[in-house]
């Protein structure tokens, strides 16, 4: 198959509908600098709360990508409980099964999480986690106050070619495992829940922030915007080490705390 060239033109503001898988050429090996991103983590003052909004103890799910795991988001968890929140493993497990069992195990966390601190939650999800997230988002507007996507292509999945090869290895292991599924499990013409949930509008009731990086290795960033500025935050460096990116946790912290400085104002005006 030719692989497609990267436009340098942004696509069209669209609705929240993903289409068929489009290979593209990508720099996937510069994804290896992510472990630089994490040592640079390590050495910021963000890391350690300074210089950032203190939480105010809601609740925050974290959501892995495709063929993650939540071990791989423990320094963000660690993160998250000394900025002052309660941070919440998705508890879905591997992310190769039927994403409709995962986003029915999501769904048990955000209630445990809206249970236990008695709030709205805050979702943040990576890479296909945050497609996660958005459709949960669309199941459960009265559970979830925000939703975060890092490098999300929720606007279609056009990505590096190995990636799509990955994603047509784990379809066929849900089909062989599960041989009463629709042929189209896993893709976006499959009819359960999660996928009809990823073709309804946005509820206005939860913010989203939308955060890519150009330097993605891994998916076509122009996917993973909304096309609306006050949405979408640019950073540098790599798709995997959105997750470990200093300047992606400060903007994180900004999004979560913006409720409150929003109710501030209000309480002010008054």
């Amino acid at each position: 198959m030719k692989l497609k060239p990267v436009s340098p033109e942004r696509p069209q503001k669209a609705r929240f509908l993903p289409h068929e898988e489009v290979p593209v050429v990508l720099p996937i090996l510069s994804e290896s600098l992510s472990l630089l991103e994490l040592a640079t983590l390590r050495l910021s003052p963000v890391y350690y709360g300074s210089g950032v909004p203190a939480g105010d103890e809601t609740g925050v799910v974290i959501v892995p990508g495709f063929l993650g795991t939540d071990v791989i988001l423990f320094e963000f968890h660690a993160w998250l409980a000394r900025i002052g929140y309660r941070p919440y493993f998705s508890g879905i497990g591997l992310a190769v099964e039927c994403p409709n069992m995962l986003a029915q195990k999501l769904s048990s966390t955000i209630e445990k999480a809206y249970a236990e601190t008695g709030r709205r939650v805050h979702l943040v999800g990576h890479s296909l986690g945050g497609i996660f997230a958005r459709s949960a988002a669309v199941r459960m507007p009265t559970r979830i106050a925000s939703v975060t996507t890092l490098g999300s292509p929720f606007r279609g999945l056009v990505a590096h070619t190995f990636v799509l090869a990955l994603a047509n290895l784990v379809r066929h292991r849900i089909r062989v495992r599960y041989p009463k599924l629709p042929q189209g499990c896993a893709t976006s013409r499959c009819s359960c829940a999660f996928a009809c949930s990823l073709r309804r509008k946005w509820p206005r009731s939860v913010a989203q922030t939308a955060i890519y990086t150009p330097d993605d290795g891994i998916v076509d960033w122009r996917y993973c915007l909304t096309g609306d500025p006050r949405v979408d935050v640019e950073v540098g460096g790599t798709h995997f080490g959105l997750i470990v990116n200093s300047t992606t946790y400060q903007h994180i912290a900004e999004r979560l705390a913006e409720p409150r400085r929003r109710a501030g104002r209000k309480c002010a005006a008054k």
